[in-house]
């Protein structure tokens, strides 16, 4: 017990000899700022790996500082914000007590939504509460957000670690975080241009990304996340922590190339089915070929597990296709060579057809 003020050496209890009560710390309270400290410190060198030039300073100031000397060359520049999550990811992270792999997941859902308008990411600063703050796990989940950063080209110029004793368990956490990226407004992609006839291609997903996970964890929950996954070096704990895709230097280097895109989607929580759409102009539908992409293993066990109808699927995981673009099709030739020439894989999912703002689905 630590003792408060004046000669009460004697006290076994937590008032003076008047009855009042000893001074009580923040560490008392639960709340060890040596150990944030600590946490700081170890992070500094993750940190500064994601700087970019436009960078001012260095951690540890009151605000995060970036040049907008970059925008003067834009004619006429918008910013352009996200703010996101990772989800009950988090909590197979927990379990698995691997904290790295989620901090790449908090970067990807943000810069993969700010760049579905064509937007480079600037900057981003992220958010971790958490019962007790642990510096060597508090340091691998940073260090998670730095490599995600150096993945999407933007810099972690600032964040915060907070404590929260007695309202979150001590080994509980969240994340989240907030990019900030700029485009030029004549260069924007905001799907208004797609027209019937244009042809939709996938991308890849590297997995379940970071939605859906609220299912997941119920369908696992009677499982060993230790054991292995199917033919795979990796365990099922492992497999289901495969961090979210980063799109936004094959997209950015796509757009710079002259490759001609006219609508982007990100596809996150809704899956297919409600990401796709959000392009659509009015009278527009997306036709999507059924069979014409490869879902990954992990996300057709989940699936086959939850006895999940394939329509219900397709709004609740990427089913395989993280992200989405949609060019003309005399422009798709060219999409196709900028993709081979780039050793990216692609699938060719379907097209734009007339009508009322859906994603309709037909066998391949």
């Amino acid at each position: 017990m630590t003792k408060g003020l004046g000669k009460k050496d004697s006290m076994n209890s937590n008032r003076d000899i008047d009855g009042a009560k000893e001074a009580l710390t923040y560490a008392q309270a639960g709340v060890d700022t040596a150990e944030g400290a600590r946490a700081v410190d170890a992070i500094r060198s993750s940190v500064r790996a994601t700087y970019r030039p436009e960078v001012i300073g260095d951690i540890g100031g009151f605000g995060g500082l970036f040049s907008a000397a970059k925008l003067k060359d834009m004619a006429d520049p918008v910013l352009v914000s996200g703010a996101d999550g990772v989800g009950t990811k988090i909590e197979i992270a927990r379990e698995m007590n691997i904290f790295d792999t989620v901090g790449i997941d908090l970067v990807a859902m943000c810069v993969n939504d700010v760049l579905a308008c064509g937007a480079e990411p600037l900057f981003f600063l992220d958010y971790i509460a958490t019962g007790k703050i642990e510096s060597e796990r508090m340091t691998a989940m940073v260090a998670g957000v730095a490599e995600g950063c150096v993945q999407a080209g933007c810099a972690l110029i600032g964040g915060e670690m907070a404590e929260h004793p007695g309202v979150m368990d001590d080994g509980a956490f969240d994340m989240s975080g907030f990019c900030v990226a700029a485009a030029d407004k004549s260069q924007m992609v905001d799907g208004s241009q797609i027209e019937a006839g244009d042809v939709i291609f996938g991308l890849p997903s590297s997995g379940l990304h970071s939605n859906g996970f609220s299912l997941v964890r119920r369908v696992v929950a009677d499982l060993d996340l230790g054991s292995d996954f199917q033919d795979s070096e990796q365990t099922l704990g492992e497999v289901l922590l495969t961090p979210t895709r980063i799109y936004v230097k094959l997209i950015l280097d796509l757009l710079k190339s002259g490759v001609s895109i006219k609508g982007m989607a990100h596809i996150t929580g809704g899956g297919i089915t409600e990401n796709l759409d959000r392009i659509l102009p009015d009278g527009m539908d997306a036709a999507v070929s059924l069979g014409s992409w490869e879902m990954p293993p992990i996300i057709q066990f989940i699936c086959e597990q939850a006895q999940l109808e394939t329509i219900e699927a397709l709004r609740t995981f990427n089913c395989g296709v993280g992200y989405a673009l949609a060019v003309s099709a005399a422009d798709a030739p060219i999409l196709r060579e900028a993709l081979d020439g780039r050793d990216e894989p692609y699938f060719e999912i379907g097209h734009i057809v007339p009508g009322s703002g859906t994603v309709r689905y037909c066998d391949e």
